[in-house]
């Protein structure tokens, strides 16, 4: 108890002595940490995150009780500690590096004369291949750039219509088995392979893994049409939302594509933190939408 004693006492004296730049330090680190945790408390390394709360509280227990054994022990572990970390924690790390590679593009002026067109041709398409239960993924690019998945598909650069979007998912066409990048209101891309997220639902397919996988990867939005029931979902950061029609997803499309909606992830007041405030679930009302063929 006297040591504890001694210890608290000088972390007292510590802070009397604190300037103005120490308080600046310190909210730093605790504005660095909450984003931290932010950042990692919806994805798979939030529990491993957790995990290593857990060993460095018991460390400083160790310390401040002089456990010896306890101490020799996690001193050995921590010193293989940051390599062990960038293994255990490199998806969440490449994500965090993506998305900040895409803020550049931010500044970049956006033209919203050809938005509705472009949203209307594109809610307009959907519900036809809803009805007719064609499989569909369609990829919005907004601030970060999508130029590597662009390359893995055919670049067409056409403009955005009802018939050409119908045409690329017709079940017979080359390109259908893949998904479309729509940049700057242009169809620029067909047949792109997006990276799959790994969520553990047997109710998500291919695609719906794949349209979360995009939009964790960075802020696109995207839509994915099912085959099997023709459900219309839209995914946006991590999270998909399902059981669209056309004003519904015409709406949301708009609120989300907005030059003034793009600028204000810059500033962090992402449109889909309300519009998308539900984690990734099973929708409950309809059962499973989720594909059972292993396409894209």
């Amino acid at each position: 108890m006297e040591k504890i004693k001694n210890v608290l006492e000088m972390v007292g004296r510590s802070f009397m002595k604190m300037g103005i730049l120490d308080l600046l330090d310190i909210f730093l680190v605790t504005l660095l940490i909450y984003w931290a945790i932010s950042f990692i408390k919806e994805r798979r390394a939030g529990k491993l995150a957790l995990g290593l709360a857990v060993i460095l509280l018991v460390k400083v227990i160790a310390s401040v009780l002089n456990l010896t054994t306890v101490n020799f022990i996690l001193q050995n572990i921590f010193q293989v500690g940051i390599i062990a970390i960038v293994v255990i924690f490199q998806p969440e790390i490449r994500d965090v590096l993506e998305k900040m590679g895409g803020v550049k593009k931010l500044i970049a002026p956006r033209d919203d004369s050809q938005l509705d067109s472009t949203v209307r041709n594109v809610c307009e398409a959907v519900i036809d291949m809803s009805s007719d239960r064609t499989g569909a993924l369609i990829v919005f690019e907004r601030s970060t750039g999508l130029e590597d998945i662009v390359v893995s598909g055919t670049v067409i650069n056409a403009d955005v219509s009802k018939s050409v979007i119908k045409n690329i998912f017709f079940n017979k066409a080359p390109l259908h088995d893949g998904a479309v990048i729509i940049k700057n209101n242009r169809v620029y891309s067909a047949g792109c392979k997006l990276p799959l997220a790994t969520v553990n639902d047997k109710d998500f397919g291919t695609r719906h893994r794949a349209a979360i996988g995009m939009s964790e990867k960075s802020d696109a939005v995207v839509i994915v049409v099912s085959e099997e029931t023709g459900t219309v979902s839209l995914a946006v950061n991590g999270q998909l939302k399902r059981n669209y029609d056309y004003a519904r997803l015409y709406r949301e499309l708009t609120e989300l594509l907005t030059a003034k909606a793009i600028k204000e992830v810059v500033s962090e007041k992402l449109p889909a933190k309300k519009l998308f405030s539900k984690k990734v679930k099973k929708d409950s009302e309809t059962g499973s939408d989720g594909e059972s063929e292993q396409k894209n």
